[in-house]
């Protein structure tokens, strides 16, 4: 199974979201082997979209949670509220919240936990800057951060876990990071997971790849079989982009049935 995940990010209302969530779902229309397709939309139109994408293919993401229940936490969601729109997956520790929000690893952490106690299925995102590349730590980076989100985390059989590789300085920039960066990478966090998880846990966790990721690269990037899916961003607002990468994924699960 591949997986792709449309963050839309703040970049559509209500009723632009309406739209993009009625062509994302036409991508799917003919094919006979399809992804599992997860739509981000923002919070505000979350409610609007699940009308969209129930009883579709589609599940329906947030972009965030907090991780607590309820309490004085003004502007903040639970995983019980996002529940009750729907919700099934969450986006956990994107790069762009722990730039401008500061979110730390300790707080990746309690989000994951929470959403997993809740029964939704955590997107956790990972990876390096340009700067730690370059200086040829990006793994040991990218294995801190996930040590510290999976602290203490344990898999129920019902559960699943989507961790998402994005190199920082590859979001937005539109220079993905290239399959020989990517591939060694998403094998040491496999390695890792199964150190951290064990095996059943291994199991039931995929490993996605995000930044820069469009219609002309994902085949490449999809075709792996290290790579479960992609995490995409900007190129989900984007109807005919979002098309093409859907499609490259139907043509490499067909292909696997042949």
């Amino acid at each position: 199974m591949k997986t792709i995940i449309a963050n839309w990010k703040m970049n559509v209302g209500v009723r632009e979201s309406v739209a993009l969530a009625r062509g994302t779902l036409l991508t799917l229309r003919g094919r006979k082997h399809i992804p599992e397709l997860v739509i981000c939309p923002p919070f505000v139109a979350l409610s609007e979209v699940r009308k969209i994408v129930a009883r579709s293919a589609a599940a329906l993401g947030a972009q965030n949670v907090f991780w607590a229940e309820s309490g004085s936490y003004t502007g903040e969601v639970s995983a019980r509220m996002l529940e009750e729109l729907g919700v099934t997956h969450v986006i956990i520790g994107h790069s762009e919240r722990r730039q401008f929000l500061s979110e730390t690893d300790e707080m990746v952490n309690k989000k994951t936990y929470h959403a997993l106690a809740s029964g939704l299925t955590p997107i956790v995102c990972v990876g390096e800057g340009r700067a730690e590349r370059r200086a040829g730590t990006a793994q040991e980076v990218v294995g801190e951060q996930l040590k510290r989100a999976l602290s203490g985390v344990r898999l129920r059989a019902s559960d699943h876990l989507l961790i998402a590789y994005e190199p920082v300085w590859a979001i937005g920039t539109g220079e993905p990071a290239s399959v020989s960066e990517m591939l060694p990478m998403h094998a040491f966090i496999r390695s890792l997971v199964q150190e951290l998880l064990g095996p059943h846990g291994a199991s039931q966790t995929r490993v996605l790849y995000g930044g820069s990721v469009n219609g002309e690269n994902a085949y490449a990037f999809l075709r792996e079989e290290e790579v479960d899916g992609v995490l995409v961003g900007s190129a989900s607002v984007k109807i005919n982009q979002f098309k093409d990468i859907v499609h490259a994924a139907c043509e490499v699960l067909e292909a696997q049935t042949l």
